[in-house]
């Protein structure tokens, strides 16, 4: 095994083991699919496109920690997360905010991995526009998943009411999108220049190989 395949092997396997954990006697099995079904979804296309297209590592560690995220919220439902209520009883929130932390991590991990996309695929340049665009994408996928949450609602009914985990907040929904936005801009002003870093040494470390840009 090369040097360059065990960290993301590593992380393969420590996500695996979560999914698995936080699938143990959920609170509610139904939910529980629909919040790790990305997960299900995004690792085999990963594994598959490594050869052709490997991530940073900085990319697989930030996947890793938002399966943990969705993996947490699964298993208890968002709304009924324990970090939640802590948090919820030391600052006096209103409600279990531990959804509001979910959407955040919707924007702050996937707008590396978008930035990642475009700067090794395209022709654009690190600056105000590329940055514009990672958030313009974040906002987009999160309204995909807003409506994904309303098409679960309207084809099970109440089935669905702990996968929206909307707590009576009529404005629910545009809090998710704004928080998920709120995380791709955080994500690129905090680890923009890291992120940089960690695409000079993929592409010194595969120079002259398929699928990968400058």
């Amino acid at each position: 095994m090369k040097p360059e395949d065990r960290f993301p092997l590593l992380v393969l396997a420590c996500t695996a083991a979560v999914v698995v954990v936080s699938g143990i006697q959920p609170k509610d099995r139904f939910t529980w699919w629909l919040e790790v079904a990305p997960i299900l979804l995004a690792a085999p296309l990963l594994v598959l496109t490594y050869r052709r297209f490997p991530l940073t590592t900085l990319m697989y560690a930030l996947l890793a920690l938002h399966a943990c995220v969705l993996s947490l919220g699964g298993h208890y439902t968002y709304a009924e997360v324990p970090l939640g209520f802590w948090a919820q009883k030391v600052f006096h929130f209103s409600r279990n905010h531990y959804d509001r932390v979910g959407h955040f991590m919707q924007g702050f991990g996937p707008a590396i991995l978008v930035r990642e996309v475009l700067l090794r695929t395209t022709a654009l340049r690190r600056g105000k526009m590329l940055f514009f665009l990672v958030v313009c994408v974040a906002l987009a996928f999160s309204a995909v998943y807003e409506l994904v949450e309303w098409w679960a609602a309207l084809l099970s009914g109440e089935g669905a009411t702990a996968f929206l985990g909307t707590q009576g907040d009529v404005w629910d929904t545009q809090w998710d999108m704004f928080m998920c936005t709120c995380g791709a801009i955080v994500s690129q002003l905090a680890l923009a220049r890291v992120h940089d870093r960690h695409l000079a040494r993929l592409v010194g470390a595969a120079s002259g190989s398929d699928g990968i840009g400058a």
